[in-house]
């Protein structure tokens, strides 16, 4: 709690390396047998993005019960607005303060102390944790490659759900998209094309957008979050660029990316961020067996589990269940409660021990 791990910062790397430093020590037990086998993964320019721990030996059949964090946290806009140190983890009335105690530091410590406890005692398990999961999962990719030769039969994402187990959430489409005019002078704009008014004619049709409808997912959703054009009042901008953000219950990205690409103003288009969505069966016999409320509702964000799914044998039971409170994710004065935060550690020892590490959960 007490590194600034914001996404994008070098604090991201250093508490990832703690985390690391932590584990190695915690599973070398006496240090005459290790527990866990430490790996990191690196990103572009060889920054640290990810860790993974796996046991030692493990029958070479079993399939891991995988645990998967991330360390990054979102921005302090103003420190001044928090009533206490944002990176100062204070703890007053059974609750500690502090950016990413709710999203999702308390989830990754009860996920680590249960992984340690499960792994000196020989259990199939494992624990993931990434860097730049808030702008984009960008450290998933370095877990999957770490994990690979790693059968995994179950994985748990320790978000932030209020310790009830979520069954899913949207993948995410992220598209960069432009249109293209002619400059000229701002007191003859018939002279020029102007890429504004183009894009603004997409934005008018995005009603006309294929979106889907998922059961318990919901409706896909976009949203165009930022427009970008022009640079005085007098001159016809010739490229304007429009950033969007749409939540998909498929993993299809052709058939909006090719909506896009079909209008006539647009002159190109580039995916920023392509993620799965994610979905379990509530009528999955792990999930039934995990003795936890369900929710009813998906997740509203992604998480890692949107890379994973795609390296996960079809059918792979994959479950966001923590103990943030999603009322004060991201917000000032973040918290998190901390007999939640024991609570989940019981609950990942529990269902750690009852997992088996067979093809197929117990």
């Amino acid at each position: 709690m007490r590194i600034d791990s914001t996404s994008g910062t070098p604090g991201e790397a250093d508490a990832l390396l703690f985390v690391a430093e932590v584990l190695r020590r915690e599973c070398a037990g006496s240090g005459v047998v290790s527990v866990g086998t430490v790996s990191i993964g690196y990103g572009p320019g060889g920054t640290p993005d990810a860790v993974v721990v796996v046991p030692a030996a493990r029958p070479e059949s079993s399939a891991l019960l995988l645990f998967s964090a991330h360390i990054d946290v979102v921005p302090v806009e103003d420190p001044s607005a928090w009533s206490h140190d944002p990176f100062g983890a204070h703890i007053a009335s059974g609750r500690l303060f502090g950016r990413g105690s709710s999203d999702m530091k308390s989830g990754l410590a009860a996920a680590l102390v249960a992984v340690v406890e499960l792994l000196r005692e020989g259990r199939p398990v494992a624990l993931a944790v990434s860097t730049g999961e808030e702008v984009g999962c960008r450290g998933a990719a370095s877990v999957a490659e770490l994990l690979r030769g790693h059968p995994i039969g179950a994985v748990i994402v320790p978000e932030s759900t209020a310790n009830e187990v979520v069954l899913g959430h949207r993948g995410a489409l992220w598209l960069r998209v432009t249109t293209s005019g002619r400059a000229a002078h701002g007191s003859t704009p018939g002279l020029g094309v102007n890429a504004i008014e183009k894009a603004a004619a997409v934005i008018g049709r995005v009603s006309e957008l294929p979106l889907l409808w998922h059961p318990r997912l919901g409706w896909e959703s976009v949203n165009v979050g930022t427009i970008a054009g022009g640079s005085v009042p007098n001159l016809v901008p010739d490229r304007c660029v429009l950033d969007i953000d749409q939540r998909v219950i498929d993993d299809d990205s052709a058939r909006l990316t090719d909506w896009w690409m079909s209008q006539p103003e647009v002159s190109a288009v580039d995916t920023v961020l392509d993620l799965a969505p994610v979905w379990t069966s509530a009528d999955d016999p792990w999930v039934r067996g995990l003795g936890a409320p369900v929710s009813e509702r998906p997740a509203s964000y992604f998480t890692d589990a949107s890379v994973l799914v795609r390296t996960l044998p079809a059918g792979t039971p994959v479950v966001v269940w923590g103990p943030g409170d999603p009322a004060v994710v991201h917000t000032v004065d973040e918290s998190v409660d901390l007999r939640a935060v024991e609570a989940a550690r019981l609950h990942y020892v529990r269902v750690g021990r009852a997992w088996t590490g067979a093809d197929s959960p117990a």
